[in-house]
């Protein structure tokens, strides 16, 4: 005969059961997180004794990035949560060093002693499909978070993103507002670089298709920036093996956008097309792009985003002016053929012609830069990097255009779990 219960011992041994099978559910959604606290410090040094009506722009920085991703848990539908904690601190700059976006700029062009905020994104997942919502940093070619500088860029909103098809990625979302890196608020967005209303709805879809055992892929993207732009971009890139050690990889793409709805910001009209083709040999690495712009007006991007799908979007700049073509040459070394693995060079020189803007109807600028980085690879510093960056910016049209500058960036990420 069993043993009478007493209503205690049933409270307990229900929540005994239901805390295990609590657990069991739920394993995944500990077992597969992962925890990273970044440290970064970073100093920017900007002198513009050429030319420019302002002295220089310097700040110093050192920031705390928290990203905290859960696993999901089990069963056909899966849930998670994702949280990212953003916090800088001023470590040197002044009201007569303000403007380097590394800080929030107050009244009296004081820049501010510190900033941050907290994002958190809820996750649900079912067979090979994901859908995100709250606020995060997508990395999109037509919408890509800005992280060149203490603080990335993020966003709220939400997205789902489908690999249910072999080969086949398909994306699609909206989002509401952002918070660019040098700012703590969350704002209503809108075009980059072109004077214009605002808007809560940047809508986009994209699909991105793999071949040839992976060595090629094709994309196509939609987005409407609404009441304001409307875009679409188009994308190959391949890379081909030519001999033990050395291959060929190239990607061409083609934005095509204007005005959307209302059009809050006027007629808009812009083409911007590249091409990009990088050579590896061995420890050696040599790229040539190519990037043109036509219509009347820049490239099409939310406020604060990042141009990197553009090979010109460099640390003086995207090139990316209405009517702008420029070209780059660049050459990579990786230092691990001298037996000093983690350390890399680069060096790269950007030319642009025919710019239409600040009243210049063929105005040119160029850019030469250089970054050392070095990567520990073992001991308490492992995975630690520094990064000496170097740059000349020369522009004969605009003010503040041409400077000399210098960046230190130090990042240390810790892995929490």
């Amino acid at each position: 005969m069993l043993p009478k219960l007493q209503p205690n011992q049933v409270a307990f041994s229900a929540a005994l059961i239901i805390s295990i099978y609590s657990a069991t559910l739920h394993a995944e959604f500990f077992n597969d997180a992962k925890g990273t606290l970044n440290l970064r410090n970073y100093y920017l040094g900007r002198d513009y004794d050429h030319g420019g009506t302002r002295g220089k722009a310097e700040e110093w920085t050192q920031s705390f990035i928290l990203n905290l991703k859960s696993g999901f848990t089990e069963g056909p539908i899966g849930f998670g949560v994702d949280i990212l904690g953003l916090w800088s601190i001023k470590l040197d700059g002044g009201r007569g060093t303000y403007g380097t976006q590394l800080l929030p700029v107050h009244r009296g062009n004081k820049p501010a002693d510190e900033f941050g905020r907290l994002g958190i994104a809820f996750k649900a997942r079912y067979s090979n499909t994901e859908f995100k919502g709250g606020e995060w940093n997508p990395i999109l070619p037509i919408l890509s978070s800005d992280d060149g500088r203490g603080l990335t860029q993020t966003f709220r909103g939400g997205m789902l993103t489908s690999k249910e098809f072999k080969d086949l990625t398909i994306y699609a979302g909206q989002m509401h507002k952002t918070s660019p890196r040098n700012d703590a608020s969350m704002q209503r967005m809108s075009i980059d670089g072109i004077s214009g209303g605002h808007s809560d709805r940047f809508n986009f879809g994209g699909a991105e298709y793999s071949f040839n055992e992976g060595r090629t892929m094709v994309s196509a993207w939609f987005a409407q920036l609404k009441n304001l732009y409307k875009q679409r971009y188009f994308e190959i890139r391949h890379t081909q093996p030519l001999a033990q050690g050395v291959s060929l990889s190239s990607k061409l793409g083609l934005f095509d956008g204007e005005e959307d709805g209302d059009a809050r910001a006027g007629d808009l009209d812009n083409k911007t097309f590249f091409g990009v083709f990088a050579l590896k040999m061995g420890a050696h690495t040599f790229t040539g792009a190519y990037q043109k712009l036509t219509g009347k007006d820049r490239w099409l991007q939310v406020n604060g985003t990042s141009a990197d799908p553009l090979p010109n979007d460099v640390y003086a700049g995207p090139f990316n002016n209405p009517k702008e073509e420029s070209w780059q040459i660049r050459h990579d070394y990786d230092f691990a053929a001298w037996g000093i693995p983690g350390l890399n060079f680069m060096t790269r020189y950007i030319d642009g012609r025919n710019v239409h803007r600040d009243g210049a109807t063929n105005g040119e600028t160029w850019s030469r830069e250089n970054e050392l980085r070095y990567v520990f690879q073992s001991g308490a510093l492992k995975n630690l990097s520094i990064r000496l960056r170097n740059s000349t910016k020369r522009a004969n049209w605009g003010t503040n255009t041409s400077w000399n500058e210098n960046r230190v960036v130090i990042n240390y990420p810790i892995s929490l779990f």
